[in-house]
């Protein structure tokens, strides 16, 4: 876990956040997740470089002065934010896992989520279904973390247990309820998998028809290689010494080519905050 480069990256982002207060989109997760619309709040005198769509063209004739309206927008939006903790997510790049960029992305979502005063809820799918209640800021990364702890998918120094056992799991079936119970209209929900052992395509096809549903296929250098598909050794219970699983590691192209830029790539090896954060844009 690398939470100083994830602060860094909400540092080089924040004096984006609110660049545009009058517009219609308010930074950079105001244009991705819009709430129910605007509420109006003041007029303001009208200013050099103030958008003219705001003018209030009624006071305007009354009184020959311009002014303009300002607005606060009408939401507190909750991004649900379901991270794949499956033994696929283990494998990486340079000492970085699938599972840690997908954490650090979820860190950095509580952090910008204090910025524009929304929350955030992290849905963690591994051999159980795991809730953390909807929170921002720091105070929401710790909350995070010490479940992570708890549930012994970091260990006590912040890092990925790679040693983790993992028990038979949880179905599609369960996998699916879990998600769409948040798909309503004021949630936005992120996936962060490598799709590899995580739900089938014909359940995933059902969610991502959804509007307010965001797929992040996290990916490392094994799982774009050539010679498809690859055998995974784990150990999945100490009642068993070990096995040897098959994963289809081809990418999800038809995936990418129905739902085009909703099915969204991001590659351990390369710079995976910025590049989550362009995504978004």
């Amino acid at each position: 876990m690398n939470i100083t480069e994830v602060r860094k990256v909400v540092g080089k982002i924040r004096a984006n956040l609110f660049k545009n207060a009058n517009s219609h989109s308010i930074g950079m997760l105001k244009t991705n997740f819009r709430g129910t619309g605007l509420q109006f709040k003041e007029h303001q005198v009208y200013s050099f470089g103030d958008d003219i769509r705001f003018i209030d063209w009624k006071i305007l004739a009354k009184t020959s002065n311009p002014y303009i309206k300002t607005f606060n927008e009408e939401r507190n939006v909750e991004i649900v934010v379901v991270i794949d903790a499956s033994s696929t997510m283990l494998t990486g790049f340079n000492g970085v896992s699938k599972l840690q960029a997908a954490i650090e992305i979820c860190c950095l979502l509580y952090l910008l989520a204090k910025e524009t005063n929304d929350f955030v809820h992290a849905l963690i799918v591994s051999d159980e279904i795991i809730h953390v209640s909807k929170n921002s800021g720091e105070a929401g990364i710790s909350h995070f973390i010490s479940i992570l702890e708890d549930k012994n998918i970091l260990n006590k120094n912040g890092h990925v247990n790679l040693e983790r056992e993992i028990a038979a799991g949880v179905n599609n079936t369960q996998r699916y309820l879990s998600i769409m119970k948040h798909l309503n209209r004021k949630r936005e929900i992120i996936l962060l998998s490598d799709f590899n052992d995580f739900i089938e395509t014909s359940v995933l096809k059902k969610i991502l028809y959804r509007s307010n549903v965001h797929c992040f296929q996290t990916l490392s250098p094994l799982d774009e290689a050539k010679s498809l598909p690859y055998s995974l050794f784990a150990s999945f219970s100490k009642s068993q010494k070990g096995s040897l699983s098959k994963y289809d590691m081809s990418g999800k192209d038809e995936l990418r080519n129905e739902f085009g830029k909703k099915f969204k790539k991001i590659r351990v090896q390369d710079k995976y905050l910025e590049n989550f954060v362009k995504e978004m844009r």
